[in-house]
């Protein structure tokens, strides 16, 4: 009589290790798949203050690029995650700001009379809180190194504060909030120029 062949008695121990195993495996590829695309392509931040209302609420969730700037310079009107400047790090901050790009290298920015003028044009900017009621400049900004302001003029300690974000501290670009569901988009404002005569009026 034909006999069947046993099974060993620790099959089931060595399918459980097996699982086990397999599960820690896509874990660590998650992780790691995780990790870089974190690292080199985007990430997920979140709003902790008001500096850059009514565009950005407290809390708000955004996906930020940190990829098309290794192909591309940042533009005026970007909205720009970038990590301590040299002279914050000296006032002990360590996390990111968020703020838009309004002076590009070279740019001679001033701020006068609620309006703000780059290489003596002012800005139509729809999306500010309030104009700003603060004088600062002309100054040029250096090779290398871009002027933001929060769009909550009056409440953002930005570029009129602590100087320029040199290029390599970019992280990357803001664009598009996720969260809340009902203000879900696309982040895409960007200053027009006006004419000096016209620009205080605006």
């Amino acid at each position: 009589m034909t006999g069947v062949e046993q099974q060993p008695n620790n099959l089931p121990q060595q399918k459980a290790d097996n699982l086990w195993m397999e599960a820690l495996k896509t874990l660590g590829l998650s992780a790691i798949l995780a990790f870089g695309i974190r690292s080199f392509v985007a990430e997920a931040r979140y709003i902790p203050s008001g500096s850059m209302l009514p565009t950005l609420q407290i809390n708000d969730r955004l996906i930020v690029d940190k990829m098309s700037y290794r192909f591309k310079t940042p533009e005026r009107g970007d909205i720009v995650v970038f990590s301590p400047t040299e002279a914050l790090e000296k006032q002990n901050f360590h996390d990111a700001f968020i703020k838009r790009v309004i002076g590009l290298p070279g740019d001679k920015v001033e701020v006068k009379g609620g309006q703000v003028y780059v290489n003596d044009k002012g800005l139509r900017e729809n999306y500010i809180q309030d104009k700003p009621n603060y004088n600062w400049g002309p100054a040029t900004v250096p090779p290398d190194s871009y002027l933001v302001l929060g769009d909550n003029r009056n409440n953002s300690y930005d570029s009129h504060y602590w100087g320029f974000v040199p290029r390599d501290h970019i992280i990357g670009k803001a664009i598009v909030r996720f969260w809340p569901l009902k203000r879900m988009g696309e982040l895409d404002q960007h200053p027009t120029y006006v004419p000096s005569d016209r620009a205080n009026s605006q």
